[in-house]
């Protein structure tokens, strides 16, 4: 009987603790697409800096710059898309790459 309810909280809490990391795997998936965010691979960037330097944020200025450069150019073109009645407001990850191409890289 004993070993019944141990085995009994041991599957309510593995359920529990599946039903956590599955809400938050939709949630960071979302954050991690990359029709949705242009910006993976600087938010990455500048994370790992902050784990490679104890959390010290002034030796990580430099990727946060180029975060919010990255931002700011495509939160632009966004808002002109929209202005142009585009849809999606936000190029998917191939129009992306193909407007990065015609303008000579990335200009952040």
């Amino acid at each position: 009987m004993l070993d019944r309810r141990k085995r009994s909280k041991r599957i309510t809490f593995a359920v529990f603790i599946l039903k956590k990391y599955t809400f938050m795997s939709r949630k960071l998936r979302r954050v991690r697409d990359d029709d949705n965010n242009p910006c993976i691979l600087e938010t990455d960037a500048s994370r790992k800096c902050m784990d490679d330097n104890s959390y010290n944020k002034d030796m990580c200025t430099i990727h946060f710059l180029r975060y919010k450069n990255c931002r700011k150019f495509w939160n632009g073109i966004m808002m002109q898309r929209r202005k142009d009645g585009i849809q999606p407001n936000m190029p998917t990850a191939e129009e992306r790459e193909k407007i990065l191409e015609s303008i000579g890289g990335m200009p952040y």
